[in-house]
């Protein structure tokens, strides 16, 4: 199996049993087991998986159907998977689907650095540019979301139209960051993330149990499924991955009063060209229903707000035909 399809062992607490091998959950019966040996970042299904090269790095993406491109980009602590069903949705209604590995996740490149938010921005639009293609429907949840906004900033050009789930505008979200105690307090994963190895070591002990409890928490009533949380737990311990994936969390914070990120945030000011959906579910713990609000002042095209009633920080999971029928009536209204 490639290095990027296995998860390293679990760390154990101290009353734990023998260490498990690599990718094998605390489960007990030969089903459980052959479940856990089984699981890949490459999940077989009807799309084709592959790699691609993209601003100085290795994408991994699963593409499935042919039509305009509509990219998808997952958000923390999900990989592509979690796009199984707008891909397949997509491609039955006349798209090309690509749901891709943000940097340093899933099947992707962990590079040591480049996990400020203009470099993945980059990233997802040099994606687009690897596959061929000139402009996309750009999908982006939490921090997807986050950079589905900068990439529209960034490349005006190559974005035909805007989807963005559970995600702030960027000045919007350092607002609130700095301004508002709710959403601090939302938002209290993200300053643990701040201390060095402490966090990566947490998040994978146990087969990732931190992990699983998150994404119990962030859910509305309609929660994960089994396999869903197993896959994001297995996925957060394959080498690195815990480390890279919370680098844009610590820039986030740690750039607020540098000139950089003052920098980032003055740029972000620019107008979004780009006919923008705005999806928010009104249970969500994770990103405010109050922060998100307010990103349509930013956006010089069509703007369109969906609150998601008793829907988490996960629309597309938790509710994936209401998620998915909206997405496919946005994107169907700007075509080219």
């Amino acid at each position: 199996m490639p290095l990027d399809q296995k998860p390293v062992p679990s760390q154990q607490s101290a009353d734990s049993g023998p260490d498990l091998e690599p990718g094998r959950r605390a489960v007990d019966g030969a089903a459980g087991a052959a479940e856990a040996e089984a699981w890949s970042i490459r999940q077989s299904g009807p799309w084709t998986h592959r790699d691609l090269a993209a601003n100085g790095a290795r994408f991994h993406i699963a593409e499935l159907g042919a039509g305009p491109l509509v990219l998808l980009v997952h958000g923390w602590p999900e990989y592509w998977w979690a796009w199984r069903h707008q891909l397949t949705a997509l491609a039955a209604a006349g798209y090309r689907a690509v749901a891709l590995d943000l940097r340093g996740i899933g099947g992707s490149d962990r590079t040591p650095r480049g996990y400020d938010p203009g470099n993945l921005a980059l990233d997802i639009t040099g994606v687009i540019r690897s596959l061929g293609e000139r402009r996309a429907h750009l999908v982006g949840h939490a921090s997807g979301g986050t950079l589905a906004w900068v990439a529209a900033v960034m490349r005006p050009s190559v974005i035909q139209s805007l989807t963005v789930v559970s995600a702030a505008h960027p000045r919007d979200l350092r607002r609130a960051l700095l301004t508002d105690r709710r959403q601090m307090a939302a938002f209290e994963h993200v300053l643990g993330f701040q201390r060095p190895w402490i966090p990566e070591r947490r998040l994978v002990a146990d087969d990732a149990a931190l992990v699983g409890r998150y994404l119990d928490e962030w859910t509305g009533p309609d929660k994960l499924d089994e396999a869903a949380v197993h896959a994001y737990r297995q996925a957060i311990q394959i080498p690195s991955t815990a480390h890279c994936s919370i680098e844009p969390y610590r820039w986030l914070l740690r750039s607020m009063a540098r000139p950089d990120g003052i920098q980032f945030a003055r740029r972000m000011k620019k107008p979004i060209t780009a006919p923008t959906l705005h999806v928010q579910g009104a249970a969500d713990p994770v990103l405010l229903s109050h922060t998100a609000l307010g990103g349509g002042e930013y956006v010089a095209a069509p703007y369109r707000w969906r609150l998601m009633p008793g829907v988490g920080h996960f629309p597309h999971e938790e509710a994936p035909e209401q998620f998915t029928a909206e997405l496919l009536d946005w994107v169907g209204r700007h075509k080219e």
